[in-house]
């Protein structure tokens, strides 16, 4: 019988708290349920264990060597923490989730409805450090223990035996980073505790006070892209060399020129792209200039930088991050008077900009930030377009970004847009609101360090796989093409890297991509598709 982790073993002496192995996770439906189907779950190599945090399960998130070498600095890590504990607990310290925060410590029924919600936690074989409560009550004993009076005199009668040590430190900030903080579990807590708040305060500790984040979000992520346009390294003229090959590409396609408005002045709106799209699917953006001008819709986008990036991975980790980004989308929106941004086909950034950034956006840049999928829904509904629903008569479901869906309530244009040009729309379950994560929630897709990989495409996407599967249980022959919509640049970036783990496309010819690739390829006056789906 498994040994149950306890929230003391946090501080535990041993190397690392749980090893995973390919038999520790749930079978999923067939094709994949036979022995040998999946790749085997590796060991982290000897020399990263030296200065990197294994101590966890042998997964490293944070790619940086900050395993201290000494008691010297352990004990100035120590140190560290509890000096941001102890602001995190405070107004000034915290202006963006305090009171949320301190009913979460405060509270929990310890009834564990939220592991039962939590797809890492289920499809990892249910291992106790993947529970929702598992690093919250590691942080809730920490703080009664060492920040709160009666904790300082009384110590583990107050708040439990655990110890603050290194291990303990380590093994708390990697498990934050087994979260996709996609807040499943707080939607189903019967008394509203925020565990997913809880791993996001842990990671924003370590950053904001501690320096230590993944390179991927905050070195290549927030910092370059405040200092040189985009997450992605993508600079201004970049962008404007991409723009001009998408224009080059929709006249050949089309027959004729689409100029793309760049910097104009007293537009409506001011459409952002998560860059990623310019890079790796530069069909989206090239969609979204055919539907805007076919619809006769004012719009522009920003080459300059930062504005033409939405992405904002500061929302994942640092509040502080989050506010410069955000600040400069304003004032960028502001400087060329548009009425509104709009948000393209990226859920993170619909949070950030709409939702997180209203405690940021104060009088002189305020502006209205909006959702892009309403506005395809009208294109649709007012039938602003002629469309031809057989041109998309191909099994297709849909996968629901967390962040807009759940956490914002975008639910139903993206599926009224499905429904009307999808003749065999499918739904997932469950879905809409109570939706699965695709696994690379929180910035995991764009983690790609040592062998964190292994761990998101096995563990962290494992449900979303095992629903698109079912979603297609009734044409999982592979002579049967279907399509996997995910209207999330971060979505289908994990997406793609999930079907290639288990080998989907060229096992069961399952394509993903955008909304708005499909509502292209619908257009009536479109002789050939615009875009040629690489069905296997």
């Amino acid at each position: 019988m498994k040994k149950e982790i306890r929230v003391e073993d946090a501080a535990s002496p041993v190397d690392q708290l749980i090893k995973l192995t390919v038999k520790d996770l749930e079978k999923l439906p067939p094709p994949y349920d036979k022995p040998g189907m999946e790749p085997e779950l590796t060991d982290p190599k000897p020399e990263w264990r030296e200065k990197y945090a294994t101590d966890l399960d042998g997964y490293i998130a944070i790619d940086l060597p900050w395993k201290p070498q000494n008691k010297e600095e352990e004990e100035r890590l120590i140190k560290s923490f509890l000096s941001g504990l102890n602001k995190l607990l405070t107004k000034e310290g915290n202006w963006t989730f305090l009171q949320p925060l301190l009913l979460s410590l405060e509270y929990c029924a310890k009834c564990q409805t939220c592991s039962n919600a939590c797809p890492i936690y289920i499809m990892s074989g249910k291992q106790e450090v993947y529970k929702p409560t598992w690093r919250a009550e590691v942080l809730r004993r920490i703080w009664k223990k060492y920040c709160t009076p009666a904790g300082k005199i009384f110590g583990k009668f107050v708040a439990g035996d655990i110890e603050l040590n290194a291990k303990t430190l380590l093994r708390l900030a990697e498990s934050a980073y087994r979260c996709t903080l996609c807040r499943r579990c707080t939607q189903t807590c019967p008394i509203g505790v925020d565990n997913g708040l809880i791993s996001h305060e842990i990671r924003k500790l370590f950053s904001q006070e501690m320096g230590i984040a993944p390179k991927a979000l905050h070195d290549l992520g927030t910092v370059q892209q405040l200092k040189v346009g985009s997450s992605t390294g993508l600079t201004p003229d970049g962008v404007r060399d991409i723009i001009e090959f998408i224009e080059d590409d929709i006249e050949e396609k089309l027959g004729k020129r689409i100029k793309i408005p760049v910097d104009e002045k007293g537009a409506e709106i001011l459409l952002i792209h998560n860059a990623g799209e310019f890079l790796s699917w530069p069909e989206n953006p090239a969609a979204f200039a055919i539907l805007f001008e076919e619809a006769g819709i004012s719009w522009t986008l920003s080459s300059e930088q930062v504005a033409y990036d939405a992405v904002n991975y500061g929302v994942w980790y640092d509040d502080l991050q989050l506010a410069r980004v955000a600040a400069k989308h304003a004032e960028i929106a502001n400087k060329l008077e548009v009425e509104k941004i709009v948000v393209g086909e990226c859920g993170h950034a619909h949070k950030a900009i709409t939702v997180v950034a209203d405690r940021v956006l104060h009088d002189d840049i305020w502006i209205p930030r909006e959702s892009c999928m309403p506005i395809l829904w009208d294109i649709v509904k007012k039938q602003k377009i002629n469309f031809d629903p057989e041109k998309n008569n191909f099994p297709v479901t849909l996968h629901d970004p967390c962040n807009m869906v759940r956490l914002m309530g975008v639910v139903e244009p993206q599926r009224k847009i499905l429904r009307k040009l999808c003749p065999q729309f499918r739904e997932m379950e469950p879905h809409g609101v109570y939706n699965y994560c695709c696994g690379g929630g929180s910035g995991f897709a764009i983690m790609t360090s040592m062998n964190f990989p292994e761990w998101r495409n096995a563990i962290a996407s494992r449900m979303k796989f095992k629903q698109t599967l079912e979603a297609f249980k009734d044409c999982l022959d592979p002579s049967i093409n279907k399509y996997l919509c995910a209207p999330c640049s971060n979505c289908k970036g994990q997406i793609r890297d999930m079907l290639a783990y288990y080998k989907a496309p060229e096992r069961l010819s399952i394509y993903y991509g955008g909304l708005v690739e499909l509502m292209v390829n619908a257009m009536v006056d479109l002789e050939e598709p615009f875009i040629e789906w690489e069905f296997h």
